[in-house]
């Protein structure tokens, strides 16, 4: 593909298509925009869950079978925590917790959030630029039938079993985006945005939320689609479909289309759906159908290959 493509995404469901797309891509012509909104602090030290699973999925060094944290582990750390009694729900190998004691190091510098990023990738030999959503911390509080509860909490903590009630991003009316960010939605080589099979809520809406993203979203002269995270009303990774039922949204692929709304100049759902879930109701814009399941290298290839095809069938430019 001749120019330049931008991927939102969060962790592990989205770093698979940008797997895939960079293996097709020049790494100079790919970045990633991802949600920074499930940081926090733990232990006292920092943490950026979707960031570490996209550079450890990119560097080759991701556990294969959670598609989170580090291959090869050793767990002495979280040993050594339990025999002392403190918390031990997050769990952190030995290898992970070398990164977030790196990145401690690197913000107290102090760097931002993208220096520090842009360093522990160049460590990892990972030539595809990663970006924070945000340089300003902004974090996802649920509400939920338990009360409110810190992003981490209701996730792992809780294992997602709460019922939402509502998502909040606490700091958002603070937030901007990085620099970088917005130099790369902004660069004139750019032939395509995507949306990553993330789920939308959790990954993507707090993305979305930063003040300015949506207007350089909108802006940007590339066509913009996104990849369904819903398949035959399940979600393919993480509790999607299950907050959109708690939310009193139906979880489908279509549901999926109408969220992202005018964002969208396409949008990608799995073959499965095409009859049962669009129906006569197809949104007004182009749909690609296509096996969307990524479990090999194969996969997120041929979906990654897919998208590419698809940015292109669209092509033109939002703002003539």
């Amino acid at each position: 593909m001749h120019g330049n493509i931008v991927a939102l995404t969060g962790g592990v469901g989205g770093a698979k298509l940008v797997l895939g797309l960079s293996h097709i891509l020049k790494a100079e012509q790919l970045t990633a925009i991802v949600n920074t909104g499930d940081d926090f602090t733990h232990l006292g030290l920092p943490i950026s869950p979707d960031l570490d699973t996209l550079m450890y999925t990119l560097a080759g060094v991701v556990n294969p079978e959670t598609g989170w944290g580090c291959s090869d582990e050793t767990w002495n750390f979280m040993q050594a925590l339990e025999q002392l009694q403190a918390e031990t729900w997050f769990q952190m190998g030995d290898r992970d917790l070398a990164t977030h004691v790196v990145r401690a190091q690197l913000l107290a510098k102090p760097a931002t959030l993208t220096q520090v990023t842009q360093t522990l990738c160049e460590h990892l030999s990972i030539r595809t630029r990663i970006l924070p959503m945000s340089d300003t911390p902004v974090r996802t509080q649920v509400l939920t039938d338990r009360g409110r509860l810190d992003f981490q909490h209701y996730f792992v903590r809780d294992r997602a079993k709460p019922i939402v009630q509502q998502l909040e991003y606490t700091g958002i009316d603070k937030a901007a985006p990085s620099a970088a960010a917005l130099s790369a939605l902004q660069d004139p080589h750019l032939a395509g945005i995507v949306i990553a099979p993330s789920n939308p809520y959790l990954s993507i809406d707090p993305i979305l939320a930063v003040p300015g993203m949506r207007t350089a979203l909108q802006a940007a002269a590339a066509p913009l689609v996104a990849v369904s995270p819903i398949v035959g009303g399940t979600a393919l990774k993480g509790p999607a479909a299950k907050i959109m039922s708690e939310l009193g949204i139906e979880p489908s692929a279509a549901a999926v289309a109408r969220h992202y709304g005018e964002l969208l100049n396409g949008f990608i759902a799995d073959e499965r759906d095409r009859d049962s879930v669009f129906g006569a109701n197809k949104p007004d814009l182009p749909l690609q159908f296509h096996d969307t399941i990524m479990h090999t290298l194969d996969d997120k290839i041929r979906v990654a290959r897919t998208t590419l095809n698809f940015i292109q069938s669209i092509g033109g430019n939002r703002t003539e």
